[in-house]
């Protein structure tokens, strides 16, 4: 057997994971949506939004990704101003990569403002701004020299010398959303989104200049009220970053199982496909303001023969409060 085919394996896994990375990303992005688009800030049927998700991906190879993000949005409505509302929000991310442990941190403060056309439209705009922390760690990666060429040298000298293994640079963000909307149950929202604005320099090296890539997506989420206990929801999201895109679609059923106040109780059962070569069952529940959502992504591609028919889990969490509107608070819309 070859021994120094895993170890090369191991290598370039290892360095792609900390060259490359990857932005954030979940499968069921609707429930993470300032990870898409800055104009998603605020729009939601509440007042304050609460929400928390978890990604852990690939652990059956040397390349696992782990991502959390927690967030907190709300609406500010002008006292005199009865045409449009403010939304602001803070959230932070943290993602880690590979054997390399590359690992991105950051908190990004995100603000939008809402033009109310009538009951049914709502234009928004949204703007982001953060700052985010990358960093690898040496001690898990293979190199080629220390390939003695029989057998591989625990602590030999990569002969790799960084510059940095910590950098910091400046995040920033801008969207549009558009929301069509018939009733609470019933509504659209298409939007685009464009983050990196300023390519920042992500490189090691002092004398590299490495720029992150801007990241682009477009998406579109429907909620459609079939009868009185059962919605559908569709939802299709495409991304794309330098020469990488992905394209996801899915869809679930919402039964309201419970519709009474103070009880009231809603199962979400559905699924998704990504253009990775990935399918991922998903179900949610929701008991008044508080929402649970799970799915588990497939692996379906050939990557690797001890990946195939693995991928991993998902969790979103939220909690949404809605307080009572002052009198002469005049609802325009109906989610608002």
């Amino acid at each position: 057997m070859n021994q120094k085919l895993p170890i090369l394996t191991l290598l370039f896994l290892s360095v792609f994971s900390f060259l490359q990375g990857q932005d954030l990303h979940y499968s069921q992005f609707y429930n993470a949506p300032l990870t898409i688009n800055p104009a998603l800030t605020g729009i939601f049927n509440g007042d304050q939004r609460i929400s928390g998700s978890i990604r852990d991906q690939w652990r059956s190879v040397p390349v696992p990704w782990f991502t959390v993000t927690l967030g907190y949005d709300q609406k500010f409505y002008p006292k005199k101003k009865k045409g449009s509302f403010f939304g602001a929000g803070i959230h932070f991310n943290y993602d880690r990569q590979g054997d390399s442990n590359l690992s991105l941190s950051n908190l990004n403060l995100s603000g939008s403002y809402n033009l109310v056309v009538n009951r049914n439209n709502v234009i928004t705009l949204g703007l982001l701004a953060g700052y985010s922390f990358r960093g690898f760690d040496t001690q898990n990666l293979t190199w080629d020299k220390q390939w003695n060429g029989t057998q591989f040298v625990q602590g030999a000298d990569s002969g790799e010398n960084f510059n940095f293994t910590r950098i910091n640079f400046f995040e920033s963000a801008a969207g549009l959303n558009y929301r069509f909307q018939m009733s609470s149950r019933t509504k659209v929202d298409l939007g685009i989104g464009a983050w990196h604005l300023l390519e920042p320099n992500v490189a090691f090296y002092s004398t590299d200049d490495i720029s992150l890539p801007r990241r682009f997506s477009a998406y579109a989420i429907g909620g459609f009220k079939l009868v009185d206990k059962l919605d559908l929801q569709l939802d299709v999201l495409y991304q794309f970053q330098g020469p990488y895109d992905e394209l996801l679609f899915g869809g679930y059923l919402q039964y309201y199982l419970n519709t009474k106040r103070g009880r009231q109780t809603t199962l979400r059962v559905g699924a998704g496909y990504r253009t990775s070569q990935a399918f991922y069952p998903k179900v949610a529940l929701k008991f008044n303001e508080i929402f649970v959502a799970f799915s588990y992504d497939i692996d379906l591609s050939n990557f690797d023969q001890h990946t195939s028919g693995r991928g991993g889990p998902e969790i979103h969490v939220q909690y949404i409060i809605t307080h009572v509107k002052p009198l002469g608070l005049f609802k325009v819309c109906p989610i608002f």
